[in-house]
């Protein structure tokens, strides 16, 4: 702690020296370095006022040597202009721009200049460094934010933009961040899917030119591309080597992250909003905030910088993520939109019997006029179904009580079908272009956020049932639409402000949300993963990674997910999906916050048993999984089994988590998995959990230290008999 305070404290005299003495700032460049506790990004300015992004990487332990970095390398004719922090359009920009604007006179140039610097800190960990830019010839600036969690290693970078010239100024591009890295070579890693095959990873070397990732979907944004991706820096980074950079844009609609590799052999990477159909007319005094690029590095591989993010994200993104969670109970597999009283009665008596804390009701509970039967009639009337539930919310609330267990439900707000009376007396709330046929997704239209009346709806829903049911313990908040046919009745001749306003004005309703509901559960789902991002997870506790819930698919999908998201945020069902036994799919969905939608009642008494164990199981352990550190022991990409690892803070206890993935004949692990994270002068007892009822142990138990688990390690003896094994680790004292 000292240590950090210290090179904290040093580095704000650094940054400050240069605060209050315009007239120095004048006549020398200014470096300015933006510090964590292993990493630094350097700043400086030229001698026409440009500032410069000169470095990026692992922290030098003599800042003011950061003032002589620039000078080091040699770039090709005029690319040093190449290097801008924040490059703008038309002035002397050859790259491609981070900021392109249309001025109220009509010029489309543009030229940022070093005005000042400030630095508040915000806590003994976490700092803002804004830096004030101006064009000379406008009166338009740009503030650039940094903001630094020194020990995880983590920045949030965005910027506001305002003006005061005598008319409208159009923001054509407005990217959040523009980042220079400087190395041999580079490689992207990024992710593409659809419905049920979400996160499906690429790995490329990147060539001259530019690669573009974006989506133009509206909301969903992340159901064909998503806004994470890796960048490793002279060699494809590994779990435990290489130079990586992790980054994602928050923001939960259309995102656009450009890698120029330039003349000079850098890459540039640009990223935020998209800018595709959305410039934005931005009025005098006016400020136009751009959502957060998040990014850590780790010269130490994939693993180190995952593990930043995670910890970052449980202390400062995720709702109550050093807290705790439901384990639930479903009814969607169970019953689809085919239930009643009687029905739910039994499930909740299911959901005791299994020892869930939570039965959740998904789809189909509610709207009368057009009874929500299926997913074409309904959504939008927000009232229970007279049919279905004729004494309403509060009876399932109190019925689940007196089975001692908590009732949470689903719900879609921000959507309507066209068969419902919101739709019928609203028409002007739907986005939905007048002069053409209405197309549908999922025989639905997505409402005019960007309305505040629609705003105030959508959070009445949720506000309206927690003033009846102040019990009700859990949300499932889901988005099924994407935006065909953009046109919204509200924004008028504004109407490439449709994309950005949209999410604002969802973030407007979660704020709402959070503000009289701080700390109820509530579940981040899109038809699976389609918005699974930090913008949207900042108020949620959790996200809905897929609805494909095959447990071998989970295998690959959780492992790439778990390089941005800590397990505590990845809600993992147990289903009929698969051909996988009981056992392998609960074992797999124990890697996160576990929930159940299955048949209990049609449970064999072997299987009931084992899930009643496996439960018990986890709750002893869900501390460890949920809060602690995660390691990656065998890639299930490359081997015919995978293997993952979770360590509490003090190393006194770990899970490792086993599984088949190549059901070819004669497969799986034939020599010991390495553990890693664990203390190696410590003794730990090694024991086989979630043995099937019956079953022999794959592992016997036994005392090793942590030297030889992570030098030797232990065979789990995945195989076509044991196609997943669960060891849990505990320190022998």
């Amino acid at each position: 702690m000292k240590n950090h305070l210290f090179t904290s404290f040093y580095l704000h005299l650094f940054i400050g020296a240069t605060l209050f003495a315009p007239a120095v700032a004048a006549a020398q460049n200014i470096t300015i370095p933006v510090e964590t506790q292993h990493n630094a990004l350097v700043l400086q300015t030229d001698a026409g006022k440009h500032l410069k992004m000169v470095y990026f990487g692992a922290k030098l332990a003599n800042a003011a040597e950061y003032a002589s970095i620039k000078k080091m390398y040699r770039q090709a004719d005029d690319s040093e202009v190449l290097d801008e922090a924040y490059m703008p359009s038309g002035s002397e920009a050859l790259a491609e721009p981070a900021i392109t604007v249309t001025h109220s006179d009509g010029n489309k140039s543009l030229s940022l200049a070093y005005v000042s610097h400030t630095v508040r800190k915000i806590d003994d960990n976490v700092s803002l460094l804004t830096v004030n830019l101006k064009d000379p010839a406008y009166p338009f600036e740009v503030q650039l934010c940094y903001k630094t969690f020194y020990k995880e290693d983590v920045t949030e970078q965005w910027c506001t933009i305002r003006h005061n010239e005598k008319g409208v100024v159009t923001l054509n591009k407005f990217a959040s961040a523009n980042l220079n890295l400087k190395g041999d070579s580079f490689w992207l890693k990024h992710y593409h899917g659809n419905w049920a095959l979400e996160m499906q990873p690429e790995e490329t070397k990147l060539t001259h030119g530019i690669k573009t990732i974006d989506t133009k979907l509206g909301t969903r944004a992340n159901l064909y591309e998503q806004s994470m991706f890796m960048v490793s820096i002279d060699k494809p980074a590994t779990e435990d080597e290489g130079k990586v950079l992790f980054g994602a844009v928050e923001w939960s609609g259309n995102f656009r992250e450009d890698f120029e590799l330039d003349v000079s052999n850098n890459l540039r990477v640009i990223a935020g909003i998209n800018n595709a159909a959305a410039e934005y007319h931005l009025k005098a005094g006016e400020d136009f905030i751009t959502p957060a690029l998040l990014y850590t590095y780790s010269d130490h591989g994939r693993g180190d910088a995952s593990r930043k993010l995670q910890r970052w994200a449980r202390k400062y993104k995720i709702v109550n993520g050093e807290g705790d969670r439901l384990t639930l109970l479903n009814n969607w597999e169970a019953t689809y939109f085919d239930f009643n009283e009687t029905k739910l009665a039994q499930l909740f008596k299911d959901t005791k019997k299994l020892g869930v804390d939570l039965f959740l009701l998904d789809d189909g509970w509610f709207a009368n006029k057009y009874p929500r039967n299926s997913d074409n009639a309904g959504l939008g009337d927000w009232q229970e179904n007279r049919a279905k539930l004729p004494n309403g919310i509060g009876w399932l609330v109190k019925e689940a009580q007196n089975n001692s267990v908590k009732f949470g439900i689903w719900i879609e707000p921000e959507m309507v079908n066209p068969k419902s009376e919101l739709y019928e007396k609203h028409p002007d709330w739907v986005i939905k272009q007048p002069n053409r046929p209405e197309k549908y997704f999922r025989n639905q239209l997505v409402l005019d956020l960007s309305n505040p009346k629609v705003q105030d709806f959508v959070f009445g829903i949720v506000n309206d049932l927690f003033t009846k049911h102040p019990d009700l313990a859990y949300i499932k908040w889901d988005c099924n639409a994407v935006i065909y046919n953009a046109y919204s009745a509200y924004l008028g001749k504004n109407q490439s402000h449709l994309y950005t306003d949209y999410v604002r004005g969802l973030y407007k309703v979660l704020d709402r949300v959070r503000a009289k509901y701080p700390k109820v559960p509530i579940m981040l789902c899109s038809g699976g993963g389609g918005r699974v991002d930090y913008g949207a997870l900042k108020y949620f506790t959790e996200f809905w990674p897929s609805d494909n819930t095959d447990p071998l698919e989970r295998v690959f999908l959780q492992w790439e997910y778990s390089y941005f998201f800590p397990a505590i945020t990845s809600s993992n069902h147990v289903t009929d999906w698969g051909k996988q036994p009981i056992k392998y799919r609960v074992d797999v969905a124990m890697m996160g916050k576990l929930g159940f939608d299955i048949v209990v009642s049609k449970l064999n008494e072997n299987d009931l048993a084992f899930c009643q164990q496996a439960i018990q199981n986890y709750n002893g352990l869900k501390e460890v999984i949920w809060h602690g550190d995660q390691y990656r022991l065998l890639n299930p990409w490359e081997n015919d089994a995978a293997s993952v690892m979770y360590v509490n803070e003090n190393r006194s206890r770990a899970v490792v988590f086993n599984y088949l993935v190549n059901n070819r004949y004669d497969k799986g692990t034939r020599v010991p998995v390495k553990f890693k994270g664990l203390d190696p002068l410590k003794k730990y007892e090694v024991k086989e959990i979630n043995v099937y009822p019956g079953g022999k142990p794959a592992v016997s138990n036994a005392t090793y230290s942590g030297d030889f688990l992570m030098n030797v390690g232990v065979n789990p003896n995945v195989n076509a008999g044991h196609t997943s094994v669960v060891l849990q680790l505990d320190e022998v004292k």
